[in-house]
């Protein structure tokens, strides 16, 4: 299902700086408008996985006519220069399945006696790493 919200592009001196204004101002940025687009889409993204994997709610998308950038950044404290509305589009399940959720391979090196153990037991190798990462980047 496509995800459609309008966002707030303000050019900066070194790219543009975006704002998502109805997802709590959620902001990204690109050194280029297409580097900024391509953020805005992987924001845009990110922000409502996250937010469903974690049980809350999406607000839904304003009107884009009704996302005014100069009371986006008075909001925000900065002040407005060259600023445009786009809307940002992305389909989140399909997004996540090549960003979020993708399985990649690695390759190990065990000693040959611990493998003969897990496999004798039916250890599943990628589980226990998986398992073993999270508790360590956790911890």
């Amino acid at each position: 299902m496509l995800s459609i919200y309008p966002a707030c592009f303000f050019k900066e001196a070194d790219g543009y700086t975006v704002v998502f204004p109805d997802l709590n101002y959620t902001a990204t940025c690109g050194a280029t408008l297409d580097e900024a687009m391509t953020m805005a889409v992987d924001c845009l993204a990110g922000y409502i996985y996250s937010a469903k994997r974690d049980g809350e709610t999406v607000p839904p998308p304003s009107d884009v006519s009704e996302i005014k950038p100069a009371d986006v950044a008075a909001e925000l404290g900065e002040p407005v220069g060259e600023a445009f509305v786009n809307l940002v589009t992305v389909d989140v399940a399909e997004y996540a399945k090549s960003h979020f959720e993708k399985s990649v391979k690695k390759t190990l090196t065990i000693p040959a006696w611990l493998n003969d153990r897990a496999v004798a037991q039916g250890v599943n190798f990628s589980q226990v790493l998986q398992d073993a990462l999270i508790s360590r980047i956790a911890g």
